[in-house]
């Protein structure tokens, strides 16, 4: 039914779900282990969505997984997390990883075939994806698709003449789901008005893998894509078709935001052309214009309004503050901690602040900011020691004048502001 040379000497990991696709394949690939040195074994990912039916899938593959001799990991979702679609992908991913680390795999086998990979092309057509979007299901990493050259009636007819057992998904015959509706009725027609349809769409989705592979190509020479302080900077591009791709692959393989249309990626390349500090939220990121090219970070969650100077811990948001009586390593701001008064928080930025710099001179915060040229996307989460609407200190950068150190200070302080990057865990100065 398929060929399976390039898997020649593997050991396979096959993920069960019960349903006729997947027994199809774990039957598949045990009857030919021998021909393709082939070592087999399985995994089922209970997720307990459906109630008691779950558990009788479960039972189902444990017995014949037996049956066939093919030893199976099992895996129950047993957390308080809220069940969605999207995260219980993420869990079986999960699970993958976990199967292959104490199995000793080289790779997860899934049971998506030719018509998935047609309804997944479909689908992402119709919710207006970029041409990144129809590459449909493809292997990658250690997660392989043996069946995905197959049609679904091939595998049936597998199943019959082996007289493989399955178990079915209720929703599986339902239109309650956008890709249901696809499978049971869009599909069929097609196939009806254009014979060999879903044949067709895998060779157009393969196409358009090569010509994205091409893209990413251009995306890493060229180097549009940047990793800084828990953001992602897209270099300028002119060329449209390539910041496009640039665009889509930052926000899907980096932020995993997979609900993006070439709407998305339209606004991010004019982003590009707007002045500085203009910007655009979407699937809770916000893209900023920022010296011709585009910043985007992930919004953050809420920061405390204010926690008292004197009682202060030390982390605030995404930055942690320590202070000392000596002279640290590194970049520091020195300043007279009795000057600071008793009713002094620490905060970030809200309107009408002042601050007074360092030698002298009144500034509102903000115009304080854009002349030392700090991304508008930065600001907001700037720790801030102030008094009312008086700023003593922009935690990182400047004390003001009125906190400095003279021949009269008797307790000199020093601090240190660093940043959390979120890609690393790292810790930079800020």
């Amino acid at each position: 039914m398929t060929d399976l040379t390039k898997y020649t000497g593997m050991k396979i990991c096959v993920a069960v779900s019960g349903g006729m696709d997947s027994t199809a394949l774990v039957h598949y690939l045990y009857k030919h282990c021998l021909e393709y040195s082939i070592t087999v074994c399985a995994l089922n990912c209970n997720h307990r969505m459906r109630g008691v039916t779950s558990d009788r899938d479960s039972r189902f593959v444990k017995q014949y997984c037996a049956e066939l001799g093919v030893p199976l990991m099992c895996f129950e979702w047993n957390t308080d997390e809220r069940r969605t679609e999207s995260s219980a992908r993420q869990w079986r991913l999960d699970c993958y990883a976990e199967a292959m680390e104490k199995s000793g795999a080289d790779c997860v086998a899934t049971a998506h075939h030719l018509d998935d990979n047609a309804e997944t092309v479909l689908f992402n057509l119709a919710r207006g994806s970029a041409l990144s979007g129809l590459t449909g299901i493809t292997e990658g990493g250690k997660i392989i698709r043996p069946f995905i050259g197959c049609t679904r009636a091939q595998i049936a007819e597998y199943v019959r003449a082996n007289g493989i057992p399955y178990v079915e998904d209720e929703t599986n015959f339902t239109d309650d789901y956008t890709r249901n509706m696809i499978r049971h009725n869009v599909l069929p027609e097609l196939e009806k008005a254009v014979p060999g349809a879903s044949k067709a769409v895998y060779r157009f989705s393969r196409l358009a893998g090569e010509d994205e592979e091409y893209f990413d190509s251009i995306i890493r020479e060229r180097g549009l894509i940047v990793h800084e302080n828990g953001a992602v900077a897209l270099n300028f591009c002119k060329e449209k078709v390539i910041f496009r791709r640039t665009a889509v692959k930052a926000v899907k393989d980096i932020f995993g935001r997979k609900d993006y249309t070439s709407a998305t990626a339209e606004r991010l390349y004019e982003l590009q052309f707007a002045e500085n500090g203009k910007k655009f939220g979407f699937l809770g990121l916000t893209a900023y214009s920022e010296k011709g090219r585009i910043v985007i970070t992930e919004d953050g969650g809420a920061i405390a309004d204010e926690i008292p100077f004197r009682s202060f811990g030390g982390a605030f948001g995404e930055y942690v503050i320590t202070f000392s009586k000596n002279p640290p390593e590194g970049r520091a701001l020195k300043f007279d901690y009795g000057k600071i008064p008793q009713s002094a928080v620490v905060r970030t930025m809200r309107a009408g602040d002042r601050f007074t710099k360092y030698g002298g001179g009144t500034k509102n915060l903000g115009d304080w900011f854009t002349d030392k040229k700090i991304p508008l996307r930065l600001r907001g989460g700037i720790p801030l020691i102030a008094d009312g609407g008086e700023i003593l200190a922009v935690c990182g950068y400047e004390i003001s004048d009125k906190i400095k150190v003279t021949d009269e200070t008797r307790q000199t302080v020093y601090a240190v502001c660093a940043r959390s990057d979120k890609q690393t865990g790292d810790k930079t100065n800020a």
